[in-house]
């Protein structure tokens, strides 16, 4: 029993909260109170908890109050509090769980297109779906593939009838479609009217024009929005090869055996437009372009003729969608940092993966947030660290797929000043985190040892990904020979920028001579953190929750 090891300051509180080893209701509640920083909690509360242990006699003897500090009834995160952020701004107020080549099983380069990837993504909470359309072999049908590479194609119409079905499975809050639109115009004119009869009703079409603003997610709930470049937008911009943003954004170049070139400008994102179409047949005059098809398109993409100065002008007018890979990100924020900034505060930015990842993994998706990028596209099957931030950030506000972005991120000064990522700014605030202890190994992993003849070698990895400043990982001592070990460290991490931190924390087993054994992660909102002691379930290297293993740790701030 994981009572036997309880580190010595947690049985001290339940002394300093017991009469004679029991704790009442009412002890339960000052407890609440004081210790765990739930200033409103009422008896009422206190109860509840006793009913969840099935503790109806008169109080709570230690190894109940321990089987509740380290219980699923008291998590990290605020759970019962649901969707709480403000869901009734346009938008482009939110960060939003983004995905990249949505339909891909595997790696960039041969894996097979599927549906069940874009499934997997919309029942873990995805907000945005990407497609790429492609003409099939006998120029007749739609199907969706990573263009010009080794991968199996999958029909359009059973993606989108996927959608239809899981969409709103893991959230209410509307789902985006992007497409990656490589069709001739009789083709798109069938993609119109696939859409049109899949989706009917929980369609969302404002008709051809630009938006002057986005709707909010609130007023988009259970529906399904289309993006993708307008057609004659998309024409001209096929004629014009991109020639403009090149000067701007330079020229990454990379081989992979004939099947990509260009390097991240090869990624064939709906706004990379210096591809040479295979089919010549999209070139066409744009008279011949199906209204129906233009209609469809609620968030207009593209990027304006010109460098990148062009690209963030903000037109007070309408509002549409900007694309740039994530290093034409990077080099954009050398120098447009703020510009980039007030240009997120009404348009929208997607950022992609570069090109050369053939391998599927991502990058660090705090350089688009910190920037104001709504759309973070990653690839939900490149697990790995990236992406343990990705869904860290989007366990916040319920889950929902929606995290409203900080104020300083959408609001101005009254000199027209906006956040500048490249500013190092004062402390805000400090978070204390305590390790206590760990436990559940020994279930989860079946018994096994993760080394061959003695117990595992657990140590604590625990750090901020934020912006520079704040960024840092520490770890704890390692405890030598113990499925249960006990740490009982205090770290104290200064946060510059608390709004945008994730707090990681990763288990290992300490190896001598070869790669430390991974033993668990997971990544929580620094901004939703509940104070006080707290049970914290771990994941595996995957992103799937453990059944037993957690950590038991106290967040403070000071």
């Amino acid at each position: 029993m994981a009572v036997a090891v309880a580190p010595e300051e947690i049985k001290a509180l339940f002394e300093r909260y017991s009469d004679n080893g029991i704790m009442t209701i009412d002890h339960l509640r000052r407890f609440l109170v004081e210790v765990q920083k739930e200033d409103k909690a009422t008896t009422g509360d206190a109860q509840d908890i006793f009913y969840h242990l099935h503790e109806l006699q008169l109080g709570l003897n230690f190894e109940a109050f321990f089987k509740y500090l380290f219980g699923d009834i008291n998590p990290p995160l605020d759970l019962k509090r649901g969707v709480h952020h403000d869901m009734t701004a346009p938008l482009s107020h939110y960060f939003i769980f983004t995905g990249h080549n949505s339909y891909l099983t595997g790696n960039q380069l041969s894996s097979d297109c599927s549906d069940v990837p874009i499934i997997d993504a919309l029942q873990s909470g995805v907000r945005v779906i990407e497609l790429d359309i492609w003409p099939n072999s006998n120029k007749d049908n739609v199907e969706v593939l990573h263009g010009r590479t080794l991968t199996a194609p999958v029909e359009l119409i059973k993606c989108l009838r996927s959608i239809q079905e899981h969409a709103f499975t893991a959230s209410d809050y509307p789902v985006i479609i992007t497409l990656e639109d490589h069709l001739t115009p009789d083709l798109q004119a069938k993609v119109a009217e696939m859409i049109t009869q899949t989706f009917g009703d929980i369609l969302f079409s404002p008709g051809s024009e630009c938006l002057k603003e986005f709707p909010s997610p609130e007023f988009l709930k259970k529906r399904i929005i289309i993006s993708t470049k307008p057609p004659k937008e998309y024409l001209e911009a096929k004629e014009t090869k991109h020639r403009d943003s090149e000067e701007a954004y330079g020229k990454e170049t990379t081989d992979l055996k004939g099947h990509i070139q260009a390097g991240d400008k090869n990624d064939l994102d709906e706004d990379s437009d210096d591809e040479e179409d295979a089919d010549k047949g999209i070139m066409r005059s744009t008279r011949n372009v199906v209204p129906e098809y233009k209609q469809l398109i609620a968030i207009h993409a593209g990027k304006p003729k010109g460098g990148l100065e062009e690209c963030l002008k903000v037109d007070p007018e309408k509002v549409r969608r900007l694309s740039l890979s994530e290093p034409q990100l990077e080099k954009a924020a050398e120098t447009y940092g703020k510009e980039i900034v007030r240009f997120t505060q009404r348009n929208i930015l997607r950022v992609y993966p570069k090109g050369i990842r053939i391998n599927s993994s991502n990058y660090n998706p705090l350089i688009g947030w910190t920037h104001g990028a709504q759309m973070v596209a990653f690839n939900m099957q490149g697990h790995g660290k990236s992406l343990w931030l990705m869904r860290g950030m989007f366990r916040a506000n319920g889950g929902c797929g929606y995290v409203k972005k900080p104020d300083f991120l959408l609001k101005s000064s009254p000199h027209g000043d906006v956040f500048n990522p490249r500013v190092e700014l004062p402390v805000k605030t400090i978070l204390k985190v305590k390790v206590y202890m760990g436990e559940g190994w020994f279930n989860d992993f079946q018994g096994k040892s993760f080394d061959a003849f003695s117990s595992p070698d657990f140590y604590v990895r625990v750090g901020i990904a934020g912006v520079p400043a704040d960024t840092v990982m520490k770890e704890t001592e390692t405890q030598m020979n113990n499925w249960m070990p006990v740490w009982n460290e205090e770290f104290k991490f200064p946060l510059t920028v608390p709004e945008l931190a994730l707090l990681r924390i990763e288990v290992y087993d300490y190896d001598m001579s070869e790669k430390d054994d991974f033993a668990g992660q997971t990544c929580l909102p620094v901004f939703e953190l509940r104070r006080g002691i707290r049970a914290v379930p771990l994941y595996n290297f995957d992103g799937v929750k453990y059944n037993s293993i957690k950590l038991l740790m106290e967040f403070d701030f000071i």
